[in-house]
C-alpha cells in the first residue's frame, strides 16, 4: 500500500506546525487556511481536530505552559517557588515571543493556565499570605515577566554613536546597549524580581506572624 504524500493529521502535528508559523510570521498572520496549506490539506480537515482557531491556540498555550515550573508551590519555601516560577515563565515566553500577547491574556478556560494559577494561589495562602494579597502577588509576578518578554529595553537603542554624543550626553554609552541586549535584559529582569521578593519578605512577618520566618525576624529585631 502506497504511503500518503502528506503526514496523517493529528493534534500534535497541527500544534507544532501552527506554532512554527506563529514564530515566523506572527500571531495575526496565521489563519486556519494558512495552517492547512502548510500541512498540504484543506482547511476543513483541521476542524475534525479543533473546532476553531481559538481552541487550537488554547491547546498551544497549554503546551507552552507545561514548561512553566510551579512545583515549588507544593513546599513551604514561597520565595524560591516564586523565583522558579518567574524564571521558567519568562523562559517559556522567550522561546515564542509572538505568542506573548495570547499567553499574557487571562487564563480563560485553558486547563494548564488554571492549574498553574491554582497551584500558585494555593501555595501562597498555605504559606500564610491572605488570599487577596496572594492574588496581588501572582498578578505582580505576571506583570514583571510579561513586561520583560514583550520587548527588549536594551535592544531598542541604535548602535550609532553619533546619535547620542552631542544631544544626549548622559546616553554616551547607549550605542553599546544593543550588542549586549540579552545580558542587560536578563540582568534587569533579575534585578526587579529580587527587589520585589525582598520587598515581599519585609511584609511577610506582618501577614504571617506565626511562621518561622516571622519568628526569626522578631528575634533579629
Amino acid at each position: 500500500m502506497a504511503r500518503p504524500r502528506t503526514p496523517l493529521l493529528n493534534r500534535e502535528l497541527i500544534r507544532e506546525t501552527t506554532l512554527r508559523l506563529i514564530d515566523t510570521h506572527g500571531l495575526a498572520a496565521v489563519s486556519m487556511r494558512k495552517i492547512a496549506a502548510e500541512l498540504g490539506v484543506r482547511a476543513p480537515s483541521l476542524y475534525s481536530h479543533y473546532a476553531n482557531k481559538d481552541e487550537l491556540l488554547d491547546d498551544i498555550g497549554d503546551t507552552i505552559a507545561e514548561r512553566v515550573d510551579v512545583t515549588g508551590f507544593g513546599t513551604d519555601d514561597w520565595q524560591s517557588a516564586l523565583r522558579t516560577w518567574a524564571r521558567s515563565y519568562r523562559a517559556a515566553l522567550a522561546e515564542h515571543p509572538n505568542m506573548v500577547p495570547f499567553l499574557a491574556s487571562s487564563p480563560g478556560n485553558r486547563p494548564g493556565a488554571l492549574d498553574a494559577a491554582d497551584a500558585i494561589h494555593g501555595g501562597l495562602t498555605r504559606a500564610g499570605w491572605p488570599p487577596r494579597t496572594a492574588t496581588l502577588i501572582g498578578a505582580s509576578v505576571k506583570y514583571i515577566v510579561v513586561g520583560s518578554a514583550v520587548a527588549s529595553f536594551a535592544g531598542g537603542f541604535l548602535d550609532d554613536l553619533d546619535t547620542y554624543n552631542e544631544r544626549y550626553p548622559h546616553l554616551s554609552q547607549a550605542h553599546r546597549l544593543r550588542e549586549n541586549a540579552a545580558e542587560i535584559d536578563a540582568e534587569s529582569f533579575e534585578l526587579v524580581l529580587e527587589s520585589f521578593l525582598r520587598g515581599l519578605d519585609l511584609q511577610y512577618a506582618a501577614h504571617a506572624p506565626d511562621t518561622e520566618s516571622a519568628k526569626r525576624r522578631t528575634e533579629a529585631g
